[in-house]
């Protein structure tokens, strides 16, 4: 498991054998070329092809109430989009959801990209060290303003928001924790839209 502040690029470099590191254009050339289908559970981060963990019920319930959830309190002109791509400088993640600009149909012939985005959504469990490290400084370097951590361990919800480049790079300044019965507020392109409970958002 990585340190929670040791930087990927870093623990990759203290391996006996050397990697090689993929651009975004070759990644997607990778794909266009069959090389990698949607079959294949990876995603890019920071250069780095990385596996994605098997989902799980809990996992998966709470990704599909965030679809419930959103669908009904988002404003026109956004849409929640679940397990799909966004194509950054450096990396092409793909969040359990997120929060674009628009409707679907905007993208029929493209991916999203940082500027479509109001907020994405991480559920972690075995995934949580990564989604506060790499994920967070992926999201914060591509200016991302808001990113959720719905933890299921610790049954809380993780909010940062405020992206900057700081001594250690890339991260967000602000941090917020909710725990199971507290309300969060839901802001997208800088307004409050509307509050969730958290205990809605958990298994």
């Amino acid at each position: 498991m990585l340190a929670t502040k040791q930087p990927f690029a870093e623990a990759m470099s203290e391996l006996p054998f050397s990697l090689w590191r993929f651009s975004v254009a070759q990644y997607e050339a990778m794909i266009d070329a069959g090389i990698l289908t949607e079959n294949d559970p990876v995603e890019l981060l920071e250069g780095w092809i990385v596996k994605k963990m098997p989902k799980n019920p809990a996992h998966i319930f709470s990704t599909q109430v965030l679809q419930d959830i959103f669908g009904k309190i988002l404003p026109e002109g956004w849409f929640i989009n679940l397990q799909d791509p966004i194509t950054t400088e450096g990396s092409e993640p793909e969040p359990d959801a997120a929060i674009l600009r628009g409707q679907r149909r905007d993208y029929v012939a493209r991916k999203a990209v940082p500027d479509d985005v109001a907020l994405v959504i991480e559920v972690a469990e075995a995934t949580l060290p990564q989604d506060r490290t790499i994920k967070k400084r992926v999201y914060a370097a591509a200016g991302i303003p808001v990113y959720w951590i719905i933890n299921l361990p610790d049954k809380q919800l993780e909010v940062y928001t405020n992206p900057a480049t700081v001594a250690d790079g890339p991260d967000y300044e602000e941090q917020q924790i909710y725990r199971a019965s507290d309300t969060v507020p839901v802001v997208i392109n800088g307004r409050k839209i509307a509050t969730v409970r958290v205990t809605e958002l958990l298994p």
